[in-house]
């Protein structure tokens, strides 16, 4: 069981919440939600022991094993495969400790009690387990013997994730798990959790999984931590009402306080009315005042009437799509008109971005026609865009250029729409998080007014309010939308009609977005890759030759990016090491007390600050790198 007792958690200055108690038993799976900022990973830092808690009780059996995802990168010469096999340590202790046996004498007699708890813990088929975890994240048969550091970023932090759910752990903290994932992996990765027998506790900013997942979920708000029961779904529905209590008690009690505050300011000095009129005053100091409830969300944004509607807006013809002389999508016909919602589905690397791109600019159309209406005004979002931001510059400066004509107390405004407000509006952009810098793409795309709006991912990196706000602003856009998601709420939201890509062709979906798990299991069935299959499949020796020669030519393709990356991660470990020895330092009790270390205090503070800094900035520049290779990796 886990179980935390009027907790109180602060970070530096900043309360996160207080009086805050939570209980868990296993089975139960805890949804974890609150805006950014409000402390949710702060609370898993808690319950893994990296941080103290202020005031409070954190009940946790000492034997129980709790495994979370690793937000590092990871970088290894070793195999992916026997990467998530470490994830199992146990496992991986007796395979040790009967190696050395082993290799001493096969006869001795501590060699049986170690093959017997090897069956115990189901260590024979573990080889077969991790196998399993790569193919339903996503991972081909081939690609499981490669090593891990020759993969991009999103798919080494899916080896993160395999490798925390090899784990047999009493206590599982997922934090994100699928911003990395597609739909089929996110499907995978669903079905697998509902099987966890232990305690799970998820943050996410994806509706459908919390609701295809949680038992309870755990808010944080206003610096309270409360706990309700059912999914997600269930929670809006209790949230709603009692909001609407809450509102309603505040109304009563405003009209109550003002109804006995004009009673004393009339007679507390009229010698009649005066014992009364304190009477009143001693109620109204003693009343627990209820607060107004808060409902509203900081985001509140629209798309503004196209200027010009064609009826056809955009069409490819006979098109052969990729890169190179690699073809990626094939004999495709494609129009978008007036009107279209589309959503496009397909696993990653079936071409979907790619798609995307010839309808942007052609840049992907290797031979047919594109046809672009001359009043068609494309609108695109994509992660890649969030790299062309000026770093050195402000959001105001960026909603400048795009809008010049407009003055500058509209153009704050209409950031502030998007959640920038005061001093955020004229800060640089370098140190700005994800989803700050996914909302700034989203304010300028706003102002170009687009009768044809073309997203890749537009839900990456934004919280659950910002979510709701895009869904809300593109179910009443009038233009024509094509959007790749994995947020299926979303494409339930804005879609009309979807269509996939899949084995090289693209065609209309015809089934809905609920009949999508069943039809990949039909795919993977029929060609004999079922993802609850335990067996890998095995290539045969003349493929394992051209895989192997086929993999040697992508390395060298990729090899700026993957030294790209690498220096980074070198200079993320050096900053790494010298913050920690800083730190180690800053312990020591005999700086705080020995005025003659005030000035060595000082000095390591400072560069405890400027080292932060520092990786925080390394951090960005390593998000970066990896998008790089990982996009690369895509085009070959």
């Amino acid at each position: 069981m886990l179980q935390l007792k009027h907790i109180e958690l602060r970070r530096g200055d900043k309360l996160l919440f207080t009086d805050a108690s939570l209980q868990a038993h296993p089975g139960q799976r805890v949804g974890v939600i609150g805006i950014n900022g409000s402390g949710k990973t702060s609370l898993f830092s808690l319950i893994r022991g990296q941080l103290e808690h202020d005031a409070g009780e954190l009940l946790l059996n000492p034997k129980d094993v709790i495994a979370h995802v690793a937000q590092e990168s990871p970088s290894s010469g070793q195999s992916a495969l026997d990467f998530v096999m470490d994830g199992d340590q146990g496992l991986r202790e007796l395979q040790s400790r009967i190696a050395k046996l082993e290799a001493g004498d096969s006869h001795d007699e501590r060699l049986h009690a170690l093959y017997e708890q090897m069956d115990n813990i189901d260590g024979y088929t573990g080889e077969t387990r991790a196998a399993r975890l790569l193919h339903g994240l996503g991972f081909a048969a081939e690609a499981m013997r490669k090593p891990v550091n020759e993969f991009s970023g999103g798919w080494r932090m899916r080896l993160n994730l395999a490798q925390a759910l090899m784990c047999r752990s009493d206590i599982l903290l997922l934090d994100e798990p699928t911003n990395h994932l597609d739909l089929p992996a996110i499907f995978w990765l669903e079905r697998w959790l509902r099987s966890y027998q232990g305690i799970l506790l998820l943050i996410s900013h994806d509706r459908d999984f919390l609701d295809g997942l949680c038992t309870h979920i755990a808010h944080i708000e206003h610096e309270e931590l409360k706990t309700y029961t059912g999914d997600y779904s269930q929670f809006e529905a209790v949230r709603a009402e009692q909001l609407a209590l809450q509102q309603a008690m505040y109304t009563r009690q405003q009209k109550e306080i003002r109804h006995m505050q004009g009673f004393v300011d009339r007679f507390r000095y009229k010698a009649s009315k005066a014992k009364q009129a304190q009477s009143r005053l001693k109620m109204l100091e003693r009343m627990v005042r209820i607060a107004p409830a808060h409902v509203d969300s900081q985001f509140h944004f629209q798309f503004q009437e196209p200027e010009r509607q064609p009826q056809q807006l955009l069409q490819l013809e006979d098109a052969v799509l990729g890169y190179g002389s690699h073809h990626v999508v094939s004999d495709l016909r494609f129009h978008i008109g007036a009107g279209d919602r589309i959503g496009l589905l397909g696993a990653n690397g079936a071409g979907k971005s790619t798609l995307v791109k010839a309808l942007v600019d052609g840049s992907t159309l290797l031979s047919g026609e594109r046809t672009v209406n001359n009043y068609t005004q494309s609108g695109y979002f994509a992660q890649q865009q969030l790299e062309l931001l000026r770093m050195d510059c402000s959001p105001l400066w960026h909603v400048q250029q795009q809008a010049p004509e407009m003055r500058e107390l509209d153009l704050r405004n209409h950031l502030g729409k998007f959640g920038f407000r005061g001093d955020r509006v004229t800060e640089p952009v370098a140190p700005f998080s994800g989803g700050e810098k996914a909302r700034l793409v989203l304010a300028l795309l706003v102002l170009q007014k687009p009768n044809l709006l073309l997203l890749d991912e537009p839900t990456n990196h934004l919280d659950l309010e910002m979510r709701h706000a895009l869904s809300v602003a593109l179910a009443e856009y009038n233009g024509a939308l094509l959007v790749i998601s994995h947020d299926r709420h979303l494409l339930r939201s804005v879609c009309d009609e979807l269509y996939i890509v899949h084995a090289g062709r693209v065609r209309e979906f015809k089934e809905s977005l609920d009949d999508y798990p069943a039809w990949l299991k039909a795919q993977d069935a029929s060609t004999g890759m079922d993802s609850d299959d335990t067996a890998a499949p095995k290539p045969s020796a003349n493929s394992r030759k051209q895989a192997r020669q086929a993999e040697a030519l992508k390395r060298r393709q990729l090899k700026p990016f993957t030294d790209k990356l690498r220096k980074v991660e070198n200079k993320m470990s050096a900053r790494r090491k010298e913050l920690d020895a800083v730190e180690e330092t800053l312990h020591d009790e005999t700086l705080y007390t020995d005025a003659s270390r005030k000035q060595e205090m000082m000095r390591l503070t400072q560069e405890q600050a400027e080292l932060k800094e520092t990786l925080a900035a390394l951090e960005w520049d390593w998000l970066e790198a990896s998008e790089d290779l990982e996009k690369a990796e895509q085009d070959l």
